[in-house]
């Protein structure tokens, strides 16, 4: 997905995990280049940027060296940087939580104080910079399912959130074009504190052009996990000695999805220019061309095809850039390959910070089963905040009585719930609850209720969350299968209402 959960130890600890990088025009003032990278993919409400890391979208001076079946780009230049830190929480009063601070180093030498959250950022004095930090709503779209054969699903980032850091400046003053106007583009997460080097990796973790560690260097059959190795790497000087490594796994992962559709579309010389192509894995933008949300790849693309190049290229921040990537990587551009999810959540505005505000809104999942059993019999067994009888669960335990009760289960699986008592209503059979911890979700409540239906009942269980640090689609299945496992051997016990 993009650059979400891209290796193991990304996996591991999502605070720095890069999932997105973003280059473009500023919709709102052509004179202006954006920059946007994500982070901390499935960050839930109270998610924070790492103390303990650098931040930094990085620009390097591009041209083109080389066209059609010699196709290759190549960067020159320092690197111009911004480079963010942020600071631990500090205690408000009466316990009060105040927001994240942090800093954003500017290729200037100015460093720019930021309050995370703050709609507006900040700028420099003159308006050459302004810069955000904060918690977004995850811009990526996705609606490919992987496998033998690809299918088309709804997006499956839906209400997912992430933590975005945004640059904008003035193109002429900051990258003066008249020198060079394309520019490759990567974002990086490395040590903050530098004695820490020799017990931590160089880089935990970039991204250039979407999808390269998921998508292209991984889904090899029977092949090692790159991606950690990768994530490693320096951007704009990959190590030699791993270069065969990693273009031998290119070319086989290229040649698998040129097969998707049962055809042949890259014969050996242009397939071996796409990877090296794909090997100088950073964006690519012409500044002094516009951006649009067709253009990603076009840069790419045309060079490959032995043109010259007719856009900005880039990415911005509502491109569909799985359509794009995989109907040039299966066809070759000769047609459309399949449809798939075709926006976010909330798509990108076209202001600064162009990323739209967190997704807040409580999602539910409601299942119910009718019985051939009345209320009270059902309720009798169901209406027992610590009675044990769900077939995911191994054991369980109460601590307290009455409102407040909390219960502790151990499922079958493994894990540990631990639900707090709400409220009960004997008369009406409504039994409400809790997630104290367990389930990767907050602002978690569960309703349990039973209604006489004709000789039967109807069970209804509700739950109200928001995901927290697991996609919503995750969340949604283990609180589907949850509900239904139980309400299903409710209907075995009782029997199914005729």
């Amino acid at each position: 997905m993009s650059d979400h959960i891209d290796g193991p130890r990304t996996t591991a600890d999502p605070s720095i995990d890069l999932s997105d990088l973003f280059a473009f025009t500023s919709p709102s003032d052509p004179k202006r280049t954006v920059l946007i990278a994500d982070a901390f993919p499935f960050a839930g409400e109270t998610a924070l940027f790492s103390n303990a890391v650098n931040y930094s979208l990085v620009m390097r001076r591009a041209r083109v060296a080389g066209l059609g079946h010699s196709a290759a780009f190549r960067t020159e230049g320092p690197e111009i940087r911004f480079d963010f830190q942020f600071e631990v929480l500090k205690p408000g009063p009466a316990g009060e939580r105040l927001p994240q601070s942090g800093a954003c180093k500017l290729p200037s030498g100015e460093t720019l104080a930021i309050v995370v959250g703050d709609e507006k950022g900040v700028s420099t004095p003159d308006g050459t910079f302004r810069v955000f930090a904060g918690l977004r709503s995850d811009a990526f779209f996705i609606g490919w399912r992987p496998g033998r054969e690809l299918t088309s699903i709804p997006n499956y980032l839906e209400e997912d959130n992430c933590l975005s850091f945004v640059v904008e400046f003035d193109t002429a003053r900051v990258l003066k074009p008249s020198a060079g106007s394309l520019f490759g583009v990567i974002a990086e997460i490395t040590p903050r504190d530098p004695r820490t080097q020799g017990a931590t990796p160089p880089r935990f973790d970039w991204v250039g052009k979407p999808e390269q560690t998921n998508f292209r260097l991984n889904g090899v059959p029977d092949a090692p996990d790159l991606r950690d190795a990768w994530n490693q790497e320096t951007p704009f000087a990959i190590n030699p000695d791993m270069l065969p490594i990693y273009r031998k796994r290119l070319n086989e992962s290229f040649k698998i999805w040129d097969m998707r559709d049962g055809k042949v579309d890259w014969d050996p010389p242009a397939l071996a220019a796409n990877v090296n192509v794909f090997l100088e894995d950073y964006l690519l933008i012409d500044v002094a061309r516009p951006t649009t949300d067709l253009g990603h790849l076009e840069i790419e693309r045309s060079t490959i095809e032995g043109r010259a190049y007719a856009t900005g290229g880039g990415r911005t921040v509502n491109a569909n850039v799985i359509d794009i990537l995989v109907t040039w990587l299966v066809n070759r551009d000769h047609g459309p390959f399949m449809k798939s999810a075709t926006q976010a959540t909330q798509p990108g505005g076209t202001r600064f910070p162009y990323m739209q505000p967190p997704n807040t809104k409580l999602l539910t999942v409601t299942k119910s089963v009718d019985v051939a059993a009345p209320p009270q019999e059902v309720w009798a067994v169901i209406g027992k905040f610590g009675g044990p009888w769900h077939p995911l669960v191994a054991d369980m335990h109460t601590t307290g009585t009455g409102v407040g009760e909390l219960r502790t289960i151990d499922t079958i699986d493994g894990k540990t719930i631990v639900e707090r008592l709400a409220d009960v209503n004997e008369s009406e059979r409504t039994l409400k609850y809790t997630l104290v911890s367990g389930i990767p979700a907050t602002r978690y409540e569960g309703v349990l209720e039973v209604r006489p239906k004709g000789a039967g009942s109807t069970v209804t269980w509700t739950v109200n969350y928001r995901p927290e640090g697991q996609g919503e689609l995750i969340v949604r299945t283990i609180i589907s299968t949850l509900l239904g496992t139980g309400l299903d051997a409710l209907k075995t016990r009782f029997g199914p209402l005729p």
